[in-house]
């Protein structure tokens, strides 16, 4: 009798920190898009401040996608429990057409405008 492969290891997904990730996403997507849309807003934010922002966000969406399902199902939650564009935003990036996307690579005329039809309370 043969033995069935082994199955390859993965780690246990540690909710709160997941749920953190989440969070963090979502205020930094908020953060990032804010910035973009009135930068004299926001005199201090150069470039390196920018990318710095970026790079965290991109990690935070990382810290999500790592954890597979159970990070879909926390953004999911999240959503439910807040549905605004940030945390919308999370929850697209784990679709499988955004999957591996870093933030700098996306239009945001286009994210911009599919959040806020998602969003519009008149469908």
């Amino acid at each position: 009798m043969s033995e069935a492969p082994p199955r390859p290891y993965r780690a246990p997904v540690i909710v709160p920190l997941v749920r953190q990730h989440v969070e963090q996403a979502a205020f930094l997507w908020t953060q990032y898009d804010a910035v973009l849309a009135r930068p004299e807003e926001f005199p201090d934010m150069d470039e390196e401040r920018l990318a710095r922002l970026v790079e965290r966000l991109d990690a935070h969406l990382d810290g999500v996608r790592v954890a597979g399902e159970e990070g879909v199902r926390l953004a999911e939650e999240a959503y439910e429990d807040f549905p605004y564009a940030g945390e919308l935003f999370v929850l697209r990036m784990l679709q499988p057409g955004a999957n591996g996307k870093s933030v700098a690579d996306l239009d945001i005329e286009k994210v911009r405008a599919y959040l806020e039809a998602a969003l519009d309370p008149r469908g």
